[in-house]
């Protein structure tokens, strides 16, 4: 395990650190109809005091848990370095969360104050009622001028005229509770000490080359911890910028206004950038897409040859000419000046990894878990092993546990070191299964090390998996409430790493021919059956019809329809009727994956 050097004791001493050794240097920027908007580390660090401020006058102290139910933003990053400076604990939420994980997650953590995106959101918690014995005060962000509760602007003016002093925060001190999706049921609290963040932030800066010329574009919600951690701390650790992205559907045109040097992102952002490239390239047609292919070929050559230690004059210099006459103008898409970017939240393709890299953008992928604060691996810049999640950070250690997987190569990845958060929030239970004896994390996630120590991930023990957006899905609970339809015998899911869910799906047949007589379809082949678009839509209307209560990112977005049963005899169940998930990729993988295609 290589040794951490601790830049930081706490996130205390980043914001401090941060406001008083960069005062006048720009930190975030917001765009406000055409015109973006910069304010500087002593702007923010003056925010924070008034804000600090404003909480002590509501009672806010040490061990008070404050929540915040927003979308990035100036007050976001305010309001937490304040909570922080209090010796309070910092709890967010998103704004598209349901309101019954907003209430679950404001009582199971005791919430004293609760800040609020607008009204509307206010009008939401509302609905709760007496449900929080500790909530005390609800404040408002955007908040019009006839609104009659405390908001954001008020808790400004009152911290001006009621400055609080900075805590002694230590190191062990609470500062954040994470809700992750969990499995089934309720939200799980992930419990980080300012000793989790502070050194992750140390972690981070060790391996991935930011400094205060850097700027990026701020769209991961910082109510995760990859965002959050690596992002809003991280750049505020070294004197680096943000523009806060107006939304999802404007990532694109504020890349171009932004111009970031650097990305934190997760593998949907990578995936969209080489569906687009190709698609365009394709649209182009003729000599551009000629040209593109060629730069690409060369590109990857050259790619080979730097893993195999050698170079070639003549590639390089086709290098150069193809940087300037295609992959430059590639990258004005992206503002021009972007050179490295961070992956992690899922895994991302190895083919989507080289494809990005060759357009001259480097993607440092790592691996992590909002337990692990999060980030436990990443691909040192100067030694990137594509395909892998790299080796651990200073201060973290990797082991396997092949006895979870009954498999000589492949096994439980564990961590250990600073990263490894307090603990589930209320949940000793999940506690003993998730720690080991000696202090280790069990991830859930199988994986194998190279002789470098590079991770590579090929799994789950369990079948909970990501979306290629982070997302976790169970797909048990979603394939028993799709089965409910009549003409469905058995279901599979599949998404891992994916932008979706799809599913096989092996029809009720007895139902479905009997539907099909009446509407007139051959029922003689099954095979044709199947294969019907009219039939097709039937199972489109199903899958719709029997999706209520299952979260958007869950649902099936397209299908595969078998005429084979899953059964004992086939191999496909097991002898306690369990659907044998590697028997049914084995035969039916290459037809789920066509359906991303």
């Amino acid at each position: 395990m290589a040794e951490l050097t601790q830049r930081f004791g706490t996130l205390v001493d980043i914001y401090s650190q941060a406001v008083r050794n960069f005062a006048d240097r720009p930190v975030f920027g917001t765009k406000t109809g055409d015109h973006w908007h910069w304010i500087t580390y002593r702007e923010f660090g003056e925010m924070i005091d008034q804000i600090r401020g404003g909480l002590a006058s509501l009672g806010v102290g040490r061990g008070d848990r404050v929540a915040i139910i927003s979308n990035n933003r100036v007050e976001w990053a305010v309001i937490a370095g304040a909570t922080y400076m209090l010796g309070a604990t910092v709890v967010p939420m998103y704004e598209t969360q349901l309101d019954k994980d907003w209430k679950y997650i404001i009582g199971d953590c005791s919430a004293k104050v609760l800040f609020v995106a607008d009204e509307e959101i206010a009008d939401r918690v509302e609905v709760f009622g007496d449900s929080f014995p500790t909530l005390e005060h609800v404040v408002v962000i955007d908040a019009g001028s006839d609104y009659e509760g405390l908001t954001y602007a008020q808790l400004l003016e009152r911290g001006s005229a009621r400055p609080a002093p900075v805590a002694d925060v230590g190191r062990d001190d609470l500062a954040d509770i994470i809700y992750t999706s969990g499995t089934t049921g309720n939200p799980k609290g992930v419990l980080l000490t300012h000793a989790n963040l502070a050194d992750n932030v140390s972690a981070e800066l060790a391996v991935v080359p930011v400094t205060g010329d850097d700027r990026t574009l701020s769209f991961l919600p910082w109510a995760h911890s990859f965002g959050q951690t690596l992002e809003l701390h991280g750049i505020l650790a070294v004197g680096a910028s943000m523009g806060i992205a107006e939304s999802a559907a404007k990532i694109a045109e504020n890349l171009m206004e932004v111009r970031p040097t650097l990305l934190i992102a997760v593998p949907r952002i990578f995936n969209r950038v080489y569906d687009g490239v190709n698609a365009l390239m394709a649209e182009e047609g003729g000599l551009k897409k000629k040209l593109f292919d060629a730069a690409l070929a060369n590109e990857y050559r050259r790619m080979e040859m730097a893993e195999a230690g050698r170079t070639s004059p003549w590639v390089e210099a086709k290098h150069a000419l193809f940087d300037r006459l295609v992959f430059s103008k590639i990258r004005e898409r992206f503002g021009g000046r972007l050179a490295f970017a961070a992956s992690g939240s899922a895994a991302l393709s190895p083919e989507v990894n080289k494809f990005v890299d060759a357009l001259g953008i480097v993607v440092l992928q790592g691996y992590g878990l909002s337990e692990t604060s999060p980030l436990a691996t990443v691909n040192p810049p100067e030694k990137r092993k594509v395909g892998s999640v790299g080796p651990a950070v200073p201060g973290v250690r990797i082991e396997l546990d092949h006895v979870a997987t009954a498999d000589p190569n492949d096994g439980e990845i564990i961590i250990y070191g600073h990263c490894v958060m307090k603990g589930y929030h209320n949940l000793p239970e999940e506690n003993e299964a998730v720690f080991t004896e000696d202090g280790g994390l069990r991830t859930g996630d199988i994986g194998h090390l190279d002789e470098d120590g590079y991770l590579y991930i090929t799994g789950r023990v369990k079948e909970q998996y990501k979306l290629e957006n982070g997302k976790y899905v169970v797909p048990a609970p979603i394939e028993e409430h799709v089965r409910l339809s009549p003409f469905i015998a058995n279901i599979m899911i599949y998404g891992v790493n994916r932008p979706h869910n799809v599913a096989l799906i092996v029809p009720d047949f007895d139902t479905l021919e009997k539907w099909a007589e009446k509407e007139g379809i051959d029922t003689s082949d099954r095979k044709r059956l199947i294969g019907d678009e009219r039939v097709r839509d039937l199972f489109g209307l199903e899958i719709e019809a029997h999706s209520e209560g299952i979260k958007s990112y869950e649902r099936v977005r397209d299908f595969f329809l078998i005429e084979e049963d899953f059964t004992q005899e086939n191999g496909i169940l097991s002898q306690t009727l369990k659907v044998k998930r590697r028997e049914v990729m084995k035969r039916y993988g290459s037809d789920l994956e066509s359906l991303y295609r």
